[in-house]
């Protein structure tokens, strides 16, 4: 398996997708997933007025930087609220970039409203996926649905196992249609994440690795967390898995806003670049130490 890392890690330090890839790639990083939310929250990149000139842009500086985008997120929002179809669209123009950048694999999350049956939720899902996946036939992208963190609200259905993963995929019943697993939303669930990997086999088209102490989705780093990396990496193999071996971490330090304040002096109100750098290349020597505890690292 090869590593890959999102552009999402350096969100609190550019707003410049570019300067991230930068970044992620003199960590050691050769493949990255490309985080759409960052657009979407400033709207700008894919979502700025000139974005087929973005597109260029970065294709021109990965090839430069010498990084290869793999995977992508699209935007988080409500799929299944009526909002005219535009976000619809914005996880389109999605597609679209992914398709000009040769991306395989996008990550689109499924919705939910309260007081819908499951079934009324997966087919109203089915409904929110089916025009962004006549869009993705013609790039040949793969949709991935993700496996949320675990959730408790009375009268929502939130997917968050394997079981409701598969069940979806059959319901929309495309051939473009796949999944994503989320080791760390996985962690907070009852079931060993090897069964789960197993009961999804070939469906499994890409992975976010990251861990938590179980009871918030914290986004930590492995090893962390309570995360069994042992079961993660044995239901990979026993499902054949051949796709990369991504990252989704973002809990290296505490946001500043969640941390007690000082007025008269704001130097270390968040983490130096520096440290954010030091521990991106700490992320990549710990990847490369799994897969080769396994046996499958791969440049």
């Amino acid at each position: 398996m090869k590593l890959a890392t999102t552009t999402g890690d350096f969100y609190g330090y550019t707003r410049s997708q570019i300067k991230a890839l930068e970044h992620i790639r003199a960590a050691g990083f050769k493949y990255a997933d490309y985080n759409f939310g960052s657009d979407y929250r400033d709207r700008n990149g894919v979502y700025s007025e000139d974005y087929k000139h973005f597109f260029g842009e970065v294709a021109e500086a990965a090839d430069k930087i010498g990084i290869k985008l793999v995977q992508a997120h699209s935007p988080m929002g409500k799929p299944l609220v009526d909002d005219g179809g535009v976000f619809i669209a914005d996880t389109i123009r999605c597609v679209e970039a992914c398709g000009y950048w040769g991306i395989p694999n996008l990550v689109v999350h499924s919705g939910y409203v309260h007081g819908l049956t499951p079934e009324e939720t997966f087919e109203q899902n089915k409904l929110f996926f089916m025009p962004i996946l006549r869009e993705a036939e013609k790039y040949g992208v793969n949709i991935l649905v993700e496996n949320f963190n675990k959730m408790h609200h009375e009268g929502l259905y939130w997917i968050d196992n394997a079981t409701d993963l598969l069940r979806q995929i059959e319901v929309v019943d495309h051939p473009l249609f796949h999944a994503v697993w989320d080791a760390g939303h996985a962690n907070m669930q009852d079931m060993p994440q090897d069964e789960e990997l197993r009961l999804l086999g070939s469906h499994v088209r890409a992975l976010h690795i990251q861990d938590n102490l179980e009871t918030s989705d914290s986004h930590l780093v492995p090893f962390l967390g309570t995360m069994n990396l042992d079961a993660v990496m044995n239901g990979l193999l026993d499902i054949g898995y051949e796709g990369y071996f991504t990252f989704e971490v973002g809990g290296f330090f505490t946001p500043a806003a969640k941390r007690r304040k000082y007025e008269r002096e704001t130097r270390l109100a968040g983490a130096p670049l520096a440290l954010r750098d030091a521990f991106e290349r700490y992320l990549y020597d710990l990847g490369r130490v799994v897969l080769e505890s396994y046996g499958v690292y791969e440049e």
